[in-house]
């Protein structure tokens, strides 16, 4: 017994040893991918953000050190007001509405009905197509004579009609309906791919303990949807927070600047009027508004998987 012991005690160095030999040499084959992970990711956005603290206009070579100069601008300039207004209300809009219509689909597709196959091909479609080109669409459908206020002229509603991209009340909800129609296929997606892993068994002994069908979903089915739910939110709002390309195709931030997003105002500073300070301090915000959504919806949501 005592020498059986003293030939384990011997084996176990033995073994860290070669676990670590083993868990090192692992790293020979991350270290390509990490290095241009460094070198294409993190040394730029360290190098970008270093420009935020200065008065850089894209062309000097040495550009001053302004200090905070460049935020405290943010805080009294209209336009960035305005866009970050606008940035959160679709951000939280996009959210809220996609995930919610989405998961209503998901539900409805993951019936028995025959025609699901076709409705979620249908309602996933716009997802494959650009967004650049899902502008252009309904920069067209959109415009003073383009399909929605012809068809609602034709159905008798002409009275609905509207400037749709061109009035500043109503085109950020334009935008918002764009962003929606797009992605609304990618959350059901995702809430389906939940709703197939949850077994008919667990549904059906529900069911015959009594409970309707509200009663099996709340109960039921969305706490084995959560990490479904965790994805779709965190991806939707991300999205939201970042939105450029569908605002830049049809509006470009207007009409005087009503649409504008933070998006699209780096843009503008930076490649239309030469102010990279600016605009890297404005993606500095960016960045944190991103990071600060993600941390404090994973942690809730989070606990909402437990």
């Amino acid at each position: 017994m005592a020498i059986a012991t003293a030939v384990r005690l011997n084996q176990a160095p033995r073994k860290r040893r070669r676990y670590r030999g083993f868990a090192s040499s692992v790293w020979w084959f991350v270290l390509p991918a990490l290095a241009l992970y460094v070198f294409a990711v993190v040394y730029p956005s360290i190098r970008g953000s270093l420009f935020a603290f200065t008065d850089w206009d894209g062309v000097t070579p040495n550009p001053s050190w302004v200090g905070l100069d460049q935020f405290a601008r943010i805080l009294t300039d209209p336009n960035a007001v305005v866009a970050v207004r606008n940035t959160l209300l679709i951000a939280f809009a996009v959210t809220v509405i996609q995930n919610a219509i989405g998961l209503l689909i998901a539900l409805a597709v993951n019936s028995h009905i025959k025609s699901r196959n076709v409705l979620r091909v249908i309602i996933f479609a716009p997802v494959v197509i650009t967004s650049i080109a899902v502008g252009f669409l309904w920069q067209n459908l959109y415009s003073p004579g383009g399909g929605i206020n012809q068809m609602l002229e034709a159905i008798g509603l002409g009275a609905l009609q509207q400037n749709w991209l061109g009035d500043p009340d109503i085109a950020i909800w334009s935008i918002i309906f764009v962003v929606f129609w797009q992605f609304v296929g990618y959350s059901m997606v995702i809430f389906l791919a939940g709703l197939q892993g949850i077994p008919e068994e667990v549904l059906e002994a529900a069911a015959i303990d009594g409970a309707g069908p509200i009663r099996r979903f709340w109960s039921v089915v969305r706490p084995l949807l959560a990490p479904a739910i965790t994805i779709n939110v965190m991806l939707s709002l991300i999205g939201g927070l970042k939105l450029f390309d569908q605002v830049f195709v049809m509006t470009a931030g207007g009409p005087g600047g009503a649409t504008n997003t933070i998006s699209t105002l780096i843009y503008s500073n930076a490649f239309s009027l030469g102010r990279f300070g600016y605009a890297a301090a404005l993606a500095v915000v960016l960045s944190i508004f991103v990071a600060v959504a993600s941390i404090i919806q994973y942690r809730l949501l989070a606990l909402q998987e437990r």
